[in-house]
């Protein structure tokens, strides 16, 4: 019976992953709206990146990068693993039950995405961030981005490496990075 509870709760899981992804396939890259969220975001320049947050409730097996699974009961999915540099916009949709927002933080020298000290408040130091997008239905920072909103902002990226998270507490450490490399 626990084995088909946890099997059954895989699956859905799993088929939250998918709705998230799609809705992501549902934007419409030309203008930058993402169908499904409250507000649109107008048409972002750039390479636009679309970034789906998630909190799951409970780990999911595997351990695909640049996915859910694997690392934890949150998740950061992006669209693109590497961009071109100059301009790159973010829209980033919350597909979880709790507030998410985004980061850009450089990775430097041989630094890996995850590895970041957590401090007391169950948070990474955001030193030399790039940009934030944490306001719901608009671009820039705020409070966080509300359950089924958007977010977006447009940064200048030089080529390097890049770790997208979510900083709100706890959220890193429940999973909720990935990488991005700017060519």
């Amino acid at each position: 019976m626990f084995v088909a509870a946890l099997v059954a709760a895989v699956v859905a899981m799993v088929a939250s992953a998918a709705v998230a992804v799609g809705a992501m396939r549902g934007a419409d890259a030309g203008h930058g709206f993402l169908s499904g969220s409250r507000g649109a975001a107008p048409k972002l320049p750039g390479t636009v990146v679309n970034v789906s947050l998630a909190n799951m409730g409970g780990s999911m097996m595997g351990s695909q990068p640049n996915t859910m699974m694997g690392r934890g009961a949150m998740g950061l999915i992006a669209d693109h693993t590497s961009v071109p540099h100059g301009a790159v916009s973010f829209l980033v949709t919350n597909s979880g039950s709790i507030d998410h927002e985004l980061v850009v933080l450089p990775l430097v020298g041989s630094q890996t995405v995850g590895t970041r000290p957590i401090a007391g408040n169950a948070r990474i130091d955001e030193a030399g961030s790039l940009g934030e997008a944490s306001k719901t239905d608009g671009q820039g920072a705020g409070k966080g981005i509300a359950p089924g909103a958007s977010g977006w902002m447009t940064i200048t990226l030089a080529p390097g490496h890049y770790e997208l998270v979510c900083n709100l507490a706890g959220h890193y450490t429940a999973g909720m990075f990935t990488q991005l490399t700017v060519t």
